[in-house]
């Protein structure tokens, strides 16, 4: 097999540069400080079990640990852990009420979600269509 006709490196054979372009989406890449946030929200959502928490909020509203965790079916200390983890990156904010603890869906924890769940929607059959 000629060796031009397979791709077995991830890097091109000849170093060139489009360097209008470049300059342009340097100036326009996200910062160090933004990459690490974005990063930590995508990994706090990676967890199958952080990822449902979430979604129940999103459907909840409202809701306490020991809701949560009758819900999901898991221990209060794991859902407790779980939703540290994201907090963490930001995606939900605890209110203590009382003995409770509340938690909430934060503006970008609902937008990550509702953005991670439409993927995995099935089409409707009009969409199907389409």
């Amino acid at each position: 097999m000629n060796s031009m006709n397979s791709m077995h490196d991830d890097h091109c054979d000849l170093i060139c540069l489009d360097l209008p372009r470049a300059e342009a989406l340097r100036e326009q890449r996200l910062s160090r400080e933004e990459a690490r946030l974005a990063a930590t929200a995508a990994h706090a959502l990676a967890d199958p079990t952080r990822l449902l928490l979430a979604a129940l909020l999103r459907e909840g509203g409202e809701l306490c640990v020991c809701d949560l965790a009758w819900l999901t079916g898991r221990a209060i200390n794991l859902v407790s852990h779980h939703l540290k983890t994201l907090r963490a990156g930001g995606l939900v904010s605890p209110r203590r009420d009382g003995k409770l603890v509340l938690y909430t869906l934060t503006p970008r924890g609902r937008a990550l979600v509702e953005a991670l769940l439409e993927t995995t929607q099935r089409p409707t059959p009009e969409e199907v269509l389409l």
